[in-house]
C-alpha cells in the first residue's frame, strides 16, 4: 500500500521545522512512502526545498503560483500524489518512524477511508502554568477525553490525518472557503472533508492512538493573548461551519458539554480540596478560553456575507 505524504509550508521562518517535517516523513519504516512538498507561493522558499531535497527520489515538489492558503495546498498535494493513501502532516510537526506503518495496518485491517492518529505538544519553551491540558485542541494537539482508540470520529487534527486519496479527491478535498490563507484564521478546514465523506460513504474516521506525531509548539502559542485570539477565530469558524453545512454533527456542542459537565467540576473539586495558584489559573483560563470562542460566535453572526468575506 503505497503511502504519499504531503507537507505545505509557505514561509522562509518556517523552514527549519519544515525540513525536519518532511525529514521525518522520508524516514517512515514503511514502504513506499512518497512525499509531497508544496510551497505556497513563496519562490525563495521553494528554491531552497528544491536544492535540498530535489534529488531525492520519493519527492515531488510543487510551488503554487500565489498564496492560495493551507486549503488549496493540501488539495493540490493529493491531487499530485500517486499513493493509494494520502497522510498530511503540518510544517511544524514531526512524525515518529512508525507513524505511516500504523495508519496503514489500521487500513489494511478494516474497511476504513480516512484514519488519523494522536498528536502529541512538543513545547520548544517552558510549559505556561495556566494552559490546561483540555484546550490542547486550540493548539493543533489531541486533548483528554479526544476519543478512544479504535473509534470512529468525524475528523482527527490536521498535523495527523490520513485518507483514502480516491475517496477523498471524490468528495472534492479540503474547502477552500476554510482553513489558513494569509491573514484570515479560519479554522477547522479538516471538518468538511469528514462531512462530506460520511454523507457519500456513511463511515468518517478512524482514531488509532498508536500512529502518532509531535507537533512543535513554539513561544507565541504559550502567549495567553495569542491564545484568546485563536479562541475567538474557533468560535468564528464554528459559525462558518455551521453555514457551510447546518445538518452536520456538531462536535464542538458536545465536547463543550464534557468540558462543562466532567472536566471543570473535577477542576473544581480538586481546587477546594488542594488549593494552588496554577490549579486557578487554569481553571480561569478556561473560563477565559471559553468566552472568547463564544464571542467569537457571536461575532460572526453579526457578519454579513460572512462565508464569502471568509473567503474573500
Amino acid at each position: 500500500m503505497k503511502v504519499s505524504v504531503v507537507v505545505c509550508t509557505y514561509s522562509m521562518e518556517r523552514y527549519g521545522p519544515f525540513s525536519e517535517a518532511v525529514e521525518s516523513a522520508l524516514a517512515q519504516t514503511h514502504d513506499p512512502v512518497e512525499v509531497v512538498v508544496v510551497v505556497d507561493g513563496n519562490e525563495e522558499v521553494f528554491e531552497r526545498m528544491r536544492a535540498d531535497f530535489g534529488d531525492e527520489d520519493d519527492v515531488v515538489l510543487h510551488c503554487n503560483d500565489e498564496n492560495r492558503g493551507i486549503s488549496y495546498s493540501r488539495t493540490k498535494g493529493a491531487e499530485l500524489a500517486s499513493g493509494e493513501i494520502v497522510a498530511f502532516i503540518d510544517d511544524d510537526a514531526t512524525a515518529e518512524p512508525d507513524w505511516v506503518e500504523k495508519l496503514v495496518d489500521v487500513y489494511e485491517n478494516s474497511d476504513a477511508i480516512a484514519v488519523g492518529g494522536d498528536v502529541v505538544p512538543d513545547w520548544q519553551v517552558e510549559r505556561p502554568d495556566f494552559f490546561p491540558a483540555e484546550f490542547y485542541w486550540l493548539v493543533g494537539c489531541v486533548e483528554p477525553g479526544f476519543a478512544e482508540d479504535g473509534e470512529e470520529v468525524r475528523n482527527t487534527y490536521g498535523s495527523n490525518i490520513s485518507y483514502r486519496r480516491e475517496q477523498f479527491l471524490e468528495v472534492g478535498g479540503y474547502d477552500p472557503n476554510t482553513g489558513r490563507k494569509g491573514d484570515k484564521h479560519l479554522q477547522a478546514h479538516e471538518a468538511p472533508v469528514g462531512i462530506r465523506l460520511r454523507e457519500e460513504y456513511g463511515r468518517g474516521m478512524v482514531f488509532t492512538q498508536d500512529a502518532r506525531v509531535h507537533h512543535k509548539l513554539f513561544d507565541y502559542r504559550g502567549e495567553f493573548g495569542w491564545l484568546v485570539f485563536r479562541s475567538f477565530w474557533q468560535g468564528y469558524s464554528k459559525r462558518v461551519m455551521d453555514l457551510l453545512y447546518p445538518n452536520a454533527e456538531d462536535n464542538k456542542s458536545s465536547y463543550l458539554k464534557q468540558l462543562l459537565t466532567r472536566f471543570v467540576p473535577k477542576r473544581v473539586k480538586n481546587l477546594v480540596r488542594s488549593p494552588s495558584l496554577v490549579r486557578l489559573q487554569q481553571l480561569v483560563a478556561i473560563f477565559v478560553f471559553t468566552a472568547a470562542v463564544g464571542l467569537g460566535y457571536v461575532y460572526a453572526m453579526a457578519t454579513p456575507d460572512l462565508v464569502e468575506n471568509a473567503n474573500s
